[in-house]
């Protein structure tokens, strides 16, 4: 009853900002991905699939953090 409809904004995994939130695509199957790149390794972690624009949004609103040119 309380609180229904809104989730917790989970907090930026350690060693990540903002500005290290990343989408992929494979260059094979297009197949796409979203997640925090490291530059020191390069590589995406804590990575999920994109099917869908409102995948993007969702992610980044997990984290409390705009998608990129909206809003």
């Amino acid at each position: 009853m309380f609180g229904l409809g809104k989730k917790a904004v989970e907090p930026i995994p350690e060693g990540f900002t903002a500005a290290d939130i990343k989408v992929e695509s494979s260059i094979c199957t297009g197949e796409r991905t979203i997640g925090f790149y490291s530059k020191a390794d390069k590589k995406l972690h804590y990575s999920e699939l994109v099917t869908s624009n409102d995948d993007i949004r969702a992610f980044c609103a997990r984290y409390g953090v705009s998608a990129g040119g909206e809003d």
